[in-house]
C-alpha cells in the first residue's frame, strides 16, 4: 500500500509500505476512505516530537471501512463504515475507567499514552491502518453523515469541546473569549453554545479569520494587534471586569499570558494550545483572583455524543473542510496545509 512516511525532521515521502496485519484479537484493519492533516503532524515534521522515529506512518485522524476484524472484536464488523479516534483506549485500565483515555495504561506504543497513531505506531495517512482496541477506539457511523464531517470527530471537535469548553467549565450565560481563530479555536467556538455561552469573542491578529469565526459560533471579534484590544474585550462583558472563560488556542507564551489578563475574578483559563516553551505566570497577581487554569490532552470520551449532534446536523462539522485532495495528492495537501496563512486552509480533506 501507499502511505505518508516520516524520515526525520523535514523529510517525508508518499511511498510503498507493507500492508498492516492483525496483531491482537482486539485489532481491526480499516481501509482509509478519508483522512486529514493536523498541526501536530507539522510539529512532528519540524522534529518537535522526538518519540516519532524514521519510518513511521503519520496521521491520527480518519474515516474508513472495516476490512478485517480480530477474534475478540464485538462492536464492528467487516464492511462497517467507522470514524477512528485519535486516542486509542483499552477500556479496562484505571485511567480508562475514569474516562481519561489519553492516559491509557495498555502496553500498545507506550503505557500511559493514548495518542499512539502516527506517534508510537503507524497512523492513518495511508491506504490501510491497523486499529488497536477497536471496541473502544472506533465508532460506527450512521447513514447520512459525510466523510468530511465525520473526520472532524477524530480529533478537532472533541479536542475543542473537551479541553476548551468542558475543562473551561463554561456555564449558561458565560462570556467566553477564544484566543486564536485557527481550526482548534473555531472548534471551541462551534461547541461553546452547547453549554449555553451567551457571548463568544474571537480574538486573533487576522481580520479575515475573525470574520470567518462568526460563521463558526463567535458573536464578536477583536483584533489583538491593535492598541487597547484588551479593553475592547472587557467592554463586551457585563461589568467590564473581564470574561468568565478565556480559552488559549495558539500555544505560545504571550497568548496564554493574555488569557490570564482577560478573565474576571473567579474566572477560568482553559489551555488547549500545544506549548513548546516555558510560560511565565504572574502568580503575584493571579493568586488573589480565584483563578483556575486547566490543561489537557483530549480523551475523546465525548465523541459518541458529538457524533449524534453532527449526524442530526446540530454541529456543522463539514464547515472545517476548506480544501480537498486525493490520497495520491498527499504531498500537495501537506504543502497547502503548511502554508495555511497564505492558502486560507482550515482542514484539508484527503480522500480516495
Amino acid at each position: 500500500m501507499k502511505a505518508l512516511v516520516y524520515h526525520g525532521p523535514g523529510e517525508k515521502a508518499w511511498e510503498d509500505v507493507p500492508d498492516p496485519t492483525i496483531q491482537a484479537p482486539t485489532d481491526v484493519i480499516v481501509r482509509i476512505d478519508t483522512t486529514t492533516i493536523c498541526g501536530t503532524d507539522l510539529h512532528i515534521l519540524k522534529g518537535d516530537v522526538p518519540a516519532v522515529t524514521d519510518g513511521r506512518i503519520l496521521g491520527h485522524e480518519g474515516v474508513g471501512t472495516v476490512t478485517e476484524v480480530g477474534d475478540a472484536v464485538t462492536t464492528v464488523a467487516v464492511g462497517d463504515r467507522v470514524v477512528l479516534s485519535c486516542i486509542s483506549a483499552c477500556g479496562r485500565c484505571s485511567y480508562c475507567a475514569q474516562g481519561l483515555y489519553a492516559h491509557c495504561l495498555a502496553e500498545e506504543g507506550a503505557s500511559g499514552i493514548g495518542w499512539i497513531f502516527g506517534h508510537l505506531i503507524d497512523g492513518t495517512q495511508a491506504e490501510y491502518v491497523r486499529v488497536p482496541f477497536a471496541d473502544t477506539s472506533v465508532y460506527k457511523l450512521p447513514e447520512g453523515i459525510s466523510d468530511e464531517a465525520a473526520v472532524m470527530l477524530s480529533d478537532i471537535l472533541p479536542t475543542g469541546f473537551e479541553i476548551g469548553v468542558r475543562n473551561g467549565a463554561v456555564k449558561p450565560g458565560d462570556v467566553v473569549a477564544v484566543v486564536g481563530s485557527g481550526p482548534i479555536g473555531l472548534a471551541v467556538m462551534m461547541t461553546a453554545g452547547l453549554y449555553g455561552a451567551s457571548r463568544v469573542i474571537a480574538i486573533d491578529l487576522d481580520d479575515n479569520r475573525i470574520e470567518q469565526a462568526k460563521s463558526f459560533g463567535a458573536t464578536d471579534g477583536v483584533n489583538s494587534g491593535r492598541d487597547g484590544w484588551q479593553e475592547d474585550v472587557r467592554k463586551l462583558t457585563d461589568d467590564g471586569l473581564g470574561v468568565d472563560v478565556a480559552v488559549e488556542a495558539v500555544g505560545i507564551p504571550t497568548t496564554l499570558q493574555a488569557c490570564t489578563e482577560l478573565i474576571r475574578p473567579g474566572g477560568h483559563v482553559a489551555n488547549v494550545g500545544v506549548h513548546g516553551h516555558p510560560v511565565e505566570l504572574a502568580m503575584q497577581d493571579l493568586w488573589i483572583k480565584d483563578v483556575t487554569i486547566t490543561t489537557g490532552l483530549v480523551s475523546t470520551s465525548t465523541t459518541p455524543m458529538l457524533l449524534k449532534l453532527v449526524a442530526q446536523h446540530k454541529i456543522p462539522a463539514e464547515k472545517f473542510a476548506t480544501h480537498h485532495f486525493s490520497l495520491d495528492q498527499m504531498l500537495d495537501a501537506y504543502d497547502t496545509f503548511g502554508r495555511a496563512a497564505e492558502t486560507k486552509a482550515l482542514k484539508v480533506v484527503i480522500s480516495r
